[in-house]
């Protein structure tokens, strides 16, 4: 007993900082639903012809010349084997975007499905993006199928799997789910990329913990916004697009949405279709995360505050203790945090994994957690100073 107590006393408080990062590690890795396994994926699961009704897919683009080509002819070569139409809504382009799209569709003898609208001027009070997706769905359900039961919203510069549409739809009918999406498998080729991108998905799971989202009665609720099947009636019973018309973090905020009226939905991580946005800088990757970090806090000085000190004890703190403590002898602070830092390798593994990383990249994990801190701070400031965030040519308050 004296022996314990001698011990305790010891502790230095780096010690007792290393102890609760450890404690921090081992109450995410066993507490947050598994996020970090990174296992919600599509099976191979295909739709039946007998349950394939008409889709249509809606396509907000904003000067995407580069890619909306590929998009719309992985659009169109789907293998799902029921009525497919794509609607790509220009939202006053400069570069050429619209007849991109149509090129493409002529390549792929399938103009008679694309629809191509021009964007009307955008309202107060309206992101650009939901506008556009306003006006495509508007346009969709209107003109090119009334009766379809599902819509799939997607972004200009993803290219999808042949099969994901139909695994997508397989997902929503077997499992009764209102919303279907796919955390897309982002651009990871640059240095940049290599740093940043698989931490912000991991990030992401760990903020939304996909098996909690997948889950009917969890309240958690999240979607990503690059690749999202929803059924129309339960669009409409959430009042459509126009109900979330302002909202930055439009994905996860239609999926709180739909949840809330007690409907299923399911979001997953995707390995075969991808996005093809580069973030070849760091200030490409910082002007994403600025334009939503601090609205994703709901503007509190409360939970910005937490959240760079949680970030700052779970991420930065073991790799800094590893080195003091072993600089001035430390010992029980340095093996403490080293343990801390060895759990949050393991839980970066499965994520790495995902983009074909080696998983001596987990050792980065701390860099990466302390430029997105950075980046919510900025958040933050913009805000406060009515800086407003830039994002394709407007900026948001």
């Amino acid at each position: 007993m004296l022996e314990a107590m001698s011990f305790v006393g010891a502790i230095t408080p780096a010690g007792w900082a290393s102890l609760a990062a450890l404690i921090v590690w081992i109450g995410l890795l066993a507490g947050r639903g598994g996020f970090w396994r990174a296992d919600q994926k599509l099976d191979m699961t295909a739709v039946r012809r007998v349950e394939a009704g008409p889709v249509v897919a809606v396509v907000p683009a904003r000067d995407e010349v580069h890619t909306i080509g590929i998009t719309v002819r992985s659009l169109l070569r789907q293998d799902y084997p029921g009525p497919l139409s794509v609607v790509v809504v220009d939202d006053d382009s400069r570069d050429g975007t619209a007849d991109a799209a149509r090129a493409a569709a002529e390549k792929a003898n399938a103009s008679d499905r694309l629809h191509v609208l021009q964007g009307k001027p955008l309202p107060e009070g309206w992101s650009g993006k939901l506008w556009a997706v306003h006006q495509g769905v508007t346009h969709a359900r209107a003109v090119v199928e009334p009766k379809a039961a599902f819509l799939l919203l997607t972004d200009a510069d993803i290219e999808h799997n042949p099969g994901n549409l139909s695994r997508l739809m397989a997902v929503a009918l077997h499992d009764d789910r209102a919303l279907v999406s796919l955390m897309v498998r982002l651009r990871c080729v640059s240095g940049w990329e290599k740093l940043l991108i698989p931490a912000f998905v991991f990030f992401f799971q760990k903020l939304y913990p996909f098996p909690w989202v997948n889950q009917p009665g969890k309240r958690t609720a999240g979607a990503a916004g690059g690749c999202m099947l929803v059924r129309t009636d339960a669009l409409d019973a959430v009042g459509g697009i126009e109900a979330i018309k302002g909202a930055l973090i439009d994905d996860c905020t239609l999926a709180q949405r739909i949840k809330g009226t007690g409907r299923s939905i399911w979001l997953g991580i995707a390995t075969r279709t991808r996005s093809l946005r580069r973030y070849q800088a760091v200030g490409e990757v910082w002007r994403m995360v600025v334009r939503t970090a601090f609205t994703q806090l709901r503007h509190s000085v409360l939970a910005l505050v937490l959240m760079l000190a949680f970030m700052t004890l779970a991420y930065l703190w073991p790799p800094f203790a590893v080195a003091w403590g072993l600089t001035v002898g430390d010992w029980v602070a340095a093996a403490l945090a080293l343990a801390a830092w060895l759990l949050m390798a393991v839980a970066y593994w499965p994520t790495l994994k995902v983009y074909h990383m080696p998983r001596w990249r987990a050792l980065s994990l701390p860099v990466a957690a302390l430029l997105y801190a950075l980046m919510t701070l900025d958040s933050a400031r913009r805000h406060w100073f009515g800086r407003g965030r830039p994002w394709k040519g407007r900026v948001y308050s």
